[in-house]
């Protein structure tokens, strides 16, 4: 099983490509082969564009900003899917919607911060947490030679692969977080009780009760994906310590036996 395992992730490592070339060939790309117009690339700048628009009209404006907001966030859902259908799967494009989804995030949590100046900490808390853990995981993917954050095997994180590795779970946690963040959002534009249950609840506070658990789960993953990243980054510095020190007593050795024959 081991072995197996072992297999699977050399299979998956990164062919590294100098920068000068990087920069080169993505400068030279012909039309029909640019990467920056991939189709699921496109809708990644639909994205930004509609998440733009949302937070214009955030201040003033509840209905457009769910709006946009919440179509641009479905169509995280459609990117990968075109990607994937097309055959334009790229770093880019994966990069791309990660940083999308946490810089769109973290403006709507920097408005509740505003719109809910006693909870501000709480939701600078979370930012710093979402952003953390998602750059430590990406960052811990890339040295162990992973092409995809999303590639995560069971003997690292049973419960990061059950996230990563199941599209409906995935996307069932993602949408319930932003429908809690969204809920919160509406709760300062909605006054009119909907009546259930004889109770003076508004549609949004009943989502946000609703969405709480999957806001809590979700950032409970985050916990684990920065603390699982940290040890993975750990175990990589101790694994090139022992090889520095491995070829420093080589070397060390090499010498004394070159001083032994002179």
């Amino acid at each position: 099983m081991a072995k197996s395992t072992s297999t699977r992730r050399r299979r998956a490592s990164i062919e590294l490509v100098d920068a000068k070339q990087a920069v080169d060939l993505a400068t030279a790309q012909t039309y029909s082969e640019n990467v920056f117009l991939f189709v699921p690339n496109l809708i990644g700048y639909t994205r930004i564009i509609m998440a733009g628009l949302s937070l214009h009209y955030m201040s003033y404006h509840p209905i457009y900003c769910t709006l946009l907001y919440g179509v641009s966030c479905l169509l995280d859902a459609v990117d990968g899917q075109a990607a994937r259908a097309l055959g334009q799967t790229s770093k880019f494009g994966a990069v791309l919607d990660m940083v999308t989804d946490r810089c769109t995030t973290s403006c709507l949590l920097c408005y509740l911060s505003s719109a809910y100046p006693t909870y501000a900490l709480y939701f600078q808390f979370l930012i710093a947490l979402d952003f953390s853990s998602h750059y430590m995981h990406m960052y811990s993917s890339l040295v162990t030679g992973s092409t995809s954050h999303k590639t995560v095997t069971s003997d690292v994180s049973r419960i990061l692969w059950f996230y990563y590795n199941d599209s409906r779970t995935l996307f069932f946690v993602c949408a319930g977080n932003e429908l809690f963040f969204v809920a919160l959002y509406l709760m300062k534009w909605t006054t009119t009780p909907i009546g259930l249950y004889g109770l003076d609840l508004t549609f949004p506070t009943v989502m946000a009760v609703s969405t709480f658990p999957i806001f809590a789960f979700k950032n409970f993953i985050n916990v684990v994906q920065l603390w699982k990243a940290s040890k993975i980054l750990v175990g990589v510095d101790l694994a090139e310590r022992a090889a520095a020190r491995t070829v420093a007593k080589q070397q060390e050795l090499e010498d004394k036996q070159g001083i032994r024959k002179s």
